[in-house]
């Protein structure tokens, strides 16, 4: 049954945008070695460089690219997923949709007698940079994409809460997954060489900064970490990776932070070398992560498999993730507290960190991952019904305080 055609559509690329691009990057290889025909959509890049095989993947590309424009950017998508959702339906055994951007679009491989799978993702109709008609659009999609589903595919045991009883026998839980990396030793020549204008005024140093990655937006609480930070009045920076999405949201997050020229924060906007990325993430003095709206989020596991001291916003999809091996905080002057007691304690920190680092390997190893999703994909219905079975063993598991 291996041989099976699946084509994973929603995604921008490989390993270049968010969650679901970093994890295809390590996903699209495992699934080749286990025997998949995989397929995945791109978007065509700035540069024009459109490979079209990734470690035996193929990789489809929309013919048209994306605008810059924020409505016509979401419009895009729309067009993006219906199209490949229909040029799939005719080559793929399998529709793998990530999102919920599908739509009605599903009917197609569902007519066909193809087995569609949606992975919803977090809470985006939560998200604040939506209005009110947006946020309606987006529910619409979901309730449909959940409807014209043969499987849902959920992150994060929370969502379930989210997609209520009606569809619950098709829920399969499968987490991102994250593997232990090599050693990086401490380079800041390589950083430097990078980043030369944003570090030299924040003097990083190994094992004295503080590290936040993330697309910088307000459901990730990038504008609480800048202002309790920047009122703790720290001995050590915060150097925050990633871009953000608002203008707006920009100007008010760099306002926070003394219109951006902060000493005490060093905005370094996206890093996409990886060697840079897990050197920072090795030697970090800790990780602060602010999402909220939902899922598990790769960063988070990165931080972890890092062996992290990682301080999270408190909710119930970080706190399954971390468990009881991270600190939490709900607002600016949580984090500020925080701040100061972490860089005033005398304690060994390293116990709570090995324990984080042993939670994923043994909660989100990819070896679980990928066996998760050939037992979906292979359509042994045993097999299925025994990720159902694992998904509601680990419930109490992963949700313990």
């Amino acid at each position: 049954m291996r041989d099976r055609t699946v084509g994973i559509v929603g995604a921008r690329g490989i390993d270049n945008y968010g969650g679901y691009e970093r994890m295809l990057a390590d996903l699209l290889p495992r699934l080749v070695q286990k025997g998949y025909r995989v397929r995945c959509t791109c978007e065509q890049t700035e540069g024009g460089d459109c490979p079209t095989d990734y470690m035996g993947a193929k990789l489809d590309y929309f013919p048209l690219k994306a605008p810059a424009n924020y409505t016509l950017r979401k419009a895009f998508e729309l067009l993006y997923d219906s199209f490949f959702v229909a040029k799939y339906s005719l080559v793929c055994d399998i529709i793998y949709v990530l999102g919920i951007y599908g739509g009605a679009s599903l009917l197609i491989p569902r007519l066909l007698g193809k087995k569609v799978i949606v992975n919803t993702d977090g809470l985006e109709w939560k998200r604040a940079k939506y209005h009110i008609v947006e946020r309606s659009l987006i529910i619409l999609y979901f309730a449909v994409s959940l409807n014209l589903a043969s499987k849902i595919v959920i992150d994060n045991e929370q969502l379930r809460r989210c997609i209520g009883k009606k569809h619950s026998s098709k829920i399969c839980y499968i987490p991102y997954g994250v593997s232990r990396q090599k050693s990086h030793s401490w380079d800041p020549a390589k950083l430097s060489s990078h980043f030369a204008e944003q570090i030299d005024g924040a003097k990083i140093e190994k094992g004295k900064y503080w590290l936040l990655v993330s697309r910088l937006e307000p459901e990730n609480n990038i504008d609480v970490i800048v202002d309790g930070f920047v009122k703790a009045r720290p001995k050590y920076p915060l150097v925050v990776v990633g871009d953000f999405t608002s203008n707006k949201y920009r100007d008010r997050v760099y306002g926070l932070a003394s219109n951006g020229n902060s000493s005490d924060i060093a905005f370094l906007g996206s890093i996409y070398d990886a060697d840079v990325l897990w050197m920072l993430r090795q030697h970090c003095l800790a990780y602060i992560h602010g999402h909220s709206v939902g899922g598990t989020n790769p960063s988070l596991l990165e931080a972890m498999i890092s062996e992290n001291l990682i301080v999270a916003h408190d909710n119930i999809f970080n706190k399954e993730v971390c468990s009881r091996f991270a600190h939490y905080f709900s607002n600016g002057r949580d984090l500020s507290d925080m701040v100061t007691l972490i860089e005033e304690s005398v304690e060994d920190p390293s116990d709570l960190c090995s324990e984080a680092q042993e939670r994923a390997i043994a909660e989100y190893s990819w070896d679980t991952v990928t066996t998760s999703y050939d037992k979906l994909f292979s359509g042994d219905n045993k097999q299925e019904a025994g990720v159902h079975r694992e998904t509601q063993a680990h419930v109490g598991e992963r949700t313990e305080p």
